[in-house]
Parts: structure tokens; sequence; C-alpha cells
């Protein structure tokens, strides 16, 4: 572990247990104009990680809870270097008494998740991962089971909101997996997938600092994944404020996923 990946691992985790579990079901919540909730607990872990990280490398720190010309503004800026963060990804969750949320952390180059962080601060579980260098929960190499090769086996993980009426009517009626869960929380998604507690993945639409680390945990893993055949067939290519999702642990996996997934899109 590079000494960059410790004190990004450090920040944070201070964060989630300074900032963020003090007010776990204590905190008010009011709701953005796209309908998510939104609390104090938010903009306090923004706030400190964005200091954290400043001191940590000096690039530009782009957050969920900032107004979208920033985040453009800062995405147009951070070719170089970029951190991105979402304070607390389920934040619904988090209001709720839901123990399923994390803070997660992204260094990016050239459009690029060079390390990635992602700590679920009630289980005291920090997935972690550097391009090139496997990724990790806890010390331990992911994913942590084998999962198995065929797609009627897999567990899935669907987040049917966001995507086109007729493809989640066909997974409903058809249902090529063995069973499926939605837990709340992207960022956390993927290193559950990273770890074989889901098999495959499948989201219409995430924002950034949704699949910034989780994307490079789930790659460092030994995953793969692709988008919607509307998103084309690279992940990275596509838009970075909507882009779909498409993964599976193993690649072969992936490839039966991503088969049924075009197939039944038309």
């Amino acid at each position: 572990m590079s000494p960059l990946l410790q004190q990004v691992i450090a920040a944070v985790r201070e964060v989630g247990r300074s900032e963020v579990m003090p007010r776990y079901l204590k905190v008010a919540h009011t709701r953005k104009d796209d309908g998510s909730l939104f609390t104090e607990a938010d903009m306090a872990a923004q706030r400190a990680l964005t200091q954290r990280l400043a001191a940590i490398a000096p690039y530009p720190v782009l957050g969920e809870e900032m107004e979208a010309a920033e985040h453009r503004r800062l995405w147009a800026a951070g070719e170089a270097g970029l951190w991105c963060v979402d304070p607390i990804d389920g934040t619904t969750n988090f209001v709720n008494g839901l123990p399923f949320f994390a803070l997660s952390v992204a260094l990016m180059q050239g459009g690029r998740s060079r390390l990635g962080v992602v700590y679920d601060p009630h289980a005291d579980e920090c997935f972690y991962a550097e391009a090139g260098g496997g990724a990790y929960l806890e010390g331990e190499r992911l994913p942590l089971k084998t999962p198995p090769t065929e797609l009627r086996r897999a567990i899935a993980g669907i987040d049917f909101k966001r995507l086109p009426r007729a493809l989640a009517g066909r997974l409903a009626a058809e249902h090529p997996y063995s069973s499926q869960r939605n837990l709340g929380a992207c960022t956390l998604d993927w290193c559950y997938l990273a770890a074989g507690r889901l098999h495959v993945y499948l989201h219409g639409g995430q924002k950034l600092w949704d699949y910034a680390a989780g994307c490079l945990i789930l790659a460092e893993a030994g995953g793969g994944v692709g988008c919607l055949r509307k998103d084309g067939a690279d992940f990275w290519s596509a838009e970075p404020w909507t882009r779909s999702v498409v993964a599976a642990l193993t690649p072969g996996l992936q490839q039966q996923w991503q088969d049924w997934i075009d197939k039944a899109s038309g």
C-alpha cells in the first residue's frame, strides 16, 4: 500500500467516525431538487474531506453536494488530478436507520480513477484499491470467494428505478439470475460486487461520485464493466454524469450478463 493510499484511508475513516456516525439517526433532512435526501451530515463530511484531501495532495475536490456548474468546472480543470467525493452515499438509508451507507473518495487523473476508497462506518469496513495494485477489504485481497460461472446462479444487484421500462419489465418477468437485491448505496454495491457478495450488477445511470472509487475497486478485483447499449460499449467513454452500468465479477459472467441485457434491450 502506498503512503498516499494510507493517508486517504486514514482521512476517510476519521471523517466517518467524527462527522458521520455521531449524526446517525440524529440529524434532520431536506430534499434536493432531484428528490434525493440531504442532511447536515453530508455537508459536514464533505467539508472535512475537502480539507483533509487538499492537505494530502493539492488537487481540486469535486463533492456531490456542489452545484452542477461547479461539478463541470472542476471536471474540466481536473485533468492532471481531481479528488471525487461522495460524503454520504445512501443518505436515505442513513436518515431512516438502514445500516447501508458509505463515504467514497477517488483520485482521478486523465478522466480515469487511479485510487479509490469506500468506507462503511457502520460496519467499519474499508474497501480500497490503487490502479495496478489489486483491491482489498481491510487488508484481505478481493474477491473474498469464487462466484458462480453461470448467470442463472448469480446474485444480481439491480436498481430498477432508473432502467428503461421495457428492460425492467423483461428482467422482472424472466430474471435470468438466481436472486436480486437493491441495497440503496451505489458505492457499496460496487464493493459488494468486488467482494463476491453480489455477482452481477445493473444500474441505469450513475453520477461520477457513484462509480469513481467503486469501479476501480471492481476492476482491480478482476471484474468487468460495460454500459447499456444506448450509452455505447466503452464504460469510460460514456457521459460521466449519467453513466449506465452493466458489470460482473468475472469476465465470463460479464459476457453472459452483457449479452442478455443487450438482447433484452432490443
